[in-house]
């Protein structure tokens, strides 16, 4: 359980929720991410992982440790 504790990932948001469905402006929201070029640093999970591809073209991987 511990093995991931250190992990991080930093996501930056590159595409606008505008016009998007409400399922994928509430997983920007999840994300921590509402506007543009936020950058937000998450612990590097699986459940990160999925909502991070659910939205990939509307956010930018910045940084993986």
């Amino acid at each position: 359980m511990a093995k991931n504790a250190n992990k991080t990932i930093t996501v930056e948001q590159i595409g606008s929720p505008i016009r998007r469905p409400q399922e994928q402006r509430a997983t920007l929201i999840g994300l921590g991410l509402n506007k543009m070029h936020r950058r937000r640093t998450l612990e590097d999970t699986p459940s990160v992982r999925g909502m991070i591809a659910t939205v990939a073209h509307l956010v930018r991987v910045v940084d993986e440790k």
